[in-house]
């Protein structure tokens, strides 16, 4: 349903209502990027997209969630985009240098792994399946609710509950199973 609302009275919402969250969604933009300008640059683009956008937000319906899944999407339609293009690599360098290797694109999910300081952890997180791994990110890394999780990744309630516990369970067991140098006898 379409608000009826003057170009006016949306603008005032947006400014009074999408604005606000921008500290939070720069930190998330952030996390999906590692990189400050292009933070800004996918929360430009974030924010131009919703603004275009909110006359088809429904009032009373959350927001945050809504604004947080255009950043993800605009992200992710950005990282796909980048996909297509051909990788260009100067002559002087070989594609078995580590140089070659760091301009290569990685997720936003393997972005937050590689960020953690345990490697017994990074490798557990990463062997989880991707459904699971991403709402363990997104609860407990990221500090969203159930609901806005849920509106995030487009499934119910119960569903982001039984995937953060699922995950949950995984990681225990993967991180009480004894580490390779530990079952080593000496």
């Amino acid at each position: 349903m379409r608000s009826l609302a003057s170009p006016e009275d949306l603008k005032g919402r947006f400014e009074a209502e999408a604005v606000p969250l921008h500290p939070r969604l720069y930190a998330a933009a952030l996390r999906l990027t590692r990189n400050p300008a292009d933070a800004e640059d996918l929360l430009q683009e974030t924010y131009l997209r919703a603004y275009r956008g909110f006359s088809g937000f429904q009032p009373g319906t959350n927001l945050k969630a809504w604004m947080y899944r255009i950043l993800r999407n605009t992200f992710i339609h950005g990282y796909r985009k980048r996909q297509c293009e051909p990788k260009t690599v100067p002559e002087e360098r070989g594609w078995n240098s580590s140089a070659a290797r760091d301009n290569l694109e990685v997720s936003a999910e393997t972005t937050v792994v590689d960020a953690i300081p345990d490697e017994r952890l990074q490798e557990a997180l990463a062997s989880l399946p991707e459904q699971y791994r991403r709402v363990v990110l997104l609860f407990d890394v990221g500090g969203f609710s159930y609901k806005e999780i849920a509106a995030m990744v487009d499934v119910p309630l119960g569903t982001v509950m039984s995937r953060l516990h699922r995950g949950r369970k995984a990681l225990r067991e993967r991180m009480s199973a004894p580490a390779p140098e530990q079952s080593l006898a000496a």
